[in-house]
């Protein structure tokens, strides 16, 4: 599915399902909580931090796919809301981030 499809696709989900979008502050602390989620994750899985249980920890990565999909949606959800485009945003954003950094990334010692 392109980014545009998920647009369309989680916007119909809401209208339907969802009955109707949460205000944008609320979706906005909704994706803070989200990304703690995920980093919480990251912690354990690649970091120092420990799993409590074992099951925990068996079933980690599916959890992280889980909550980084959660993560996803809420942006989605908040580009709707607020006219976002994006495919859009993306594209600009990488050309931006081609430009600025092309020399700076490769001239870094620590990448090499």
């Amino acid at each position: 599915m392109t980014i545009k499809e998920a647009q369309k696709i989680v916007d119909e989900w809401i209208n339907s399902v969802g009955i109707r979008y949460y205000n944008e502050l609320t979706n906005t602390a909704i994706l803070t909580e989200e990304v703690g989620e995920v980093a919480r994750l990251m912690a354990r899985i690649y970091g120092e931090q420990s799993f409590k249980t074992k099951e925990q920890e068996d079933s980690a990565m599916d959890d992280l796919g889980a909550e980084m999909a959660d993560v996803l949606f809420v942006l989605i959800c908040l580009a709707n809301q607020t006219g976002i485009d994006l495919t859009d945003a993306l594209k600009k954003s990488l050309d931006k981030k081609t430009k600025r950094d092309k020399e700076r990334h490769a001239n870094n010692q620590k990448l090499k």
